[in-house]
């Protein structure tokens, strides 16, 4: 596929056609009031209820997780000069730029940056030290002498409560996190400073593999327009540096490749379809709440009308469960046990009742005002045959997916990265004249909370 053979014109298409031209200001303005809304509400309530609700919510800057601390750093000015760089050409040059160009462009802009905004809180402080607590991966690391042992035993130590029991987010997600630091650590890489640039790098390249899938099942147009919204992404504040931003890579790079399996013939496709069998796969030994991107994966199937890589990527997936299960790792084992201790920790306190919609405004923060207006105006006649309109509502699903489990209640900023990415194809909606402001308010979004808050991711 040459790099104009699916190029829309821009400013023309289905995504300027009349029903676009009626949305007005009006309605932006309402979905992003009632955003608003919601992320106050999040942050007065526990300030006016007192102490009976601060206390069991543990979240000093509700609804986000972190502290309230205005600060800079060494990253302060570089973020500000690569947001209004970014705000200032991309989005004309999203529109004229060869394909490959732009997408190097994309994952160049939001790797310095989600580097600049980590460094707002200073090197050791926000980025290498960022993994290496006690209650992180790396802290770990280093007692991980057997491979196979580690797999063998690892479910038995997941409950707490035990001498041997893990630290909490290696008991909260599958081997797979563990796993991968281990690697790095015996490549060489180990330590917090490495760590994060693994998390970075593959976090940022969502940005592209998001891309990959809107082109794949027929919708350039739509990748270019949000392609802007992607290297500005607010949430890139936490994947610098979370694994949660790693697992937001390796999910989205599954679902791209399911999209090249759809639209490639031949052999290709069949190894396309392969490889997203292992990636997604392996995402599931990432966090458990990889399974949802399923909801994503069906979306791609629907859009390109055809199921042919579930015979590559279903047996595929299977071999990566099978090759846990015989290192003595079983899946649902685990999910049973992590639920357990999920509820053993602040979990069994945090109310329901105040994370079940604070979660969406934590969730709001990590998305922007373009979103909120976006999806506005993903709101009339005909827009959801559009296969990019189906993942755009992938993200959402994942979201309320994730809200109604019940096993996120706080932080989901971070933890729901890799739903959130898909929610930003709906910025493509958003009008071309209108693009620079809208990023204007993302990038300010970005930066004020980088800055008024201590994060802890």
């Amino acid at each position: 596929m040459s790099d104009t053979a699916t190029r829309s014109v821009p400013g023309t298409g289905f995504l300027d056609d009349e029903s676009a031209r009626r949305i007005t200001w009006r309605r932006d303005a309402v979905c992003v009031t009632l955003g608003a809304a919601l992320v106050a509400t999040a942050v007065i309530l526990p300030l006016a209820v007192g102490d009976s609700l601060r206390g069991v919510i543990f979240a000093e800057a509700a609804p986000l997780f972190g502290k309230w601390l205005p600060h800079h750093g060494p990253g302060t000015v570089p973020a500000v000069l690569i947001a209004v760089a970014a705000i200032a050409a991309l989005p004309a040059l999203a529109r004229r730029l060869p394909w490959h160009r732009l997408q190097l462009l994309v994952f160049g802009t939001a790797t310095a940056w989600t580097f600049a905004l980590a460094l707002v809180d200073g090197w050791k402080r926000g980025f290498a030290g960022r993994l290496v607590r006690p209650d992180e991966y790396l802290s770990v690391v280093g007692g991980v002498h057997d491979i196979p042992e580690m797999l063998r035993t690892f479910a038995d130590r997941i409950v707490d409560g035990r001498p041997e029991s893990w630290t909490t987010h290696v008991s909260g997600h599958p081997p797979g996190s563990l796993l991968t630091f281990v690697w790095l650590d015996r490549l060489g890489l180990g330590g917090g400073a490495w760590a994060g640039v693994w998390c970075v790098l593959i976090g940022c390249s969502a940005t592209v593999a998001v891309m990959v899938t809107l082109r794949r099942v027929g919708a350039e147009d739509w990748a270019r327009r949000c392609a802007p919204f992607l290297a500005l992404f607010p949430g890139l504040v936490w994947v610098g540096v979370s694994a949660d931003g790693y697992y937001m890579g390796v999910a989205a790079w599954g679902v791209a490749l399911l999209a090249v399996s759809a639209t490639a013939s031949g052999l290709w496709g069949g190894v396309a379809g392969v490889a997203s069998g292992l990636v997604l796969g392996f995402s599931i030994f990432l966090s458990y709440g990889m399974v949802l991107m399923g909801i994503a994966a069906v979306a791609v199937l629907i859009g390109t009308r055809t199921a042919r890589p579930l015979l590559f990527g279903v047996p595929a997936a299977l071999a990566v469960v099978g090759v846990f299960a015989a290192f003595g790792f079983w899946w649902l084992d685990g999910y049973h046990l992590v639920v357990e201790r999920y509820y053993q920790g602040i979990a069994s306190r945090r109310p329901f009742s105040y994370w079940g919609w604070a979660n969406l405004a934590a969730t709001t923060c990590a998305l922007g005002p373009a979103v909120l207006a976006g999806l506005g105006r993903m709101w009339r006649p005909r827009i959801w045959t559009q296969p990019a309109a189906l993942l755009a509502m992938s993200g959402v699903l994942m979201i309320l997916a994730a809200d109604l489990s019940a096993l996120s209640k706080a932080e989901t900023e971070r933890i729901w990265l890799p739903f959130s990415i898909w929610v930003m194809v709906c910025t493509a909606a958003l009008p071309v004249r209108h693009q620079r402001f809208w990023l204007c308010a993302q990038a300010a979004l970005a930066l004020t909370i980088n800055h008024l808050l201590l994060t802890y991711w």
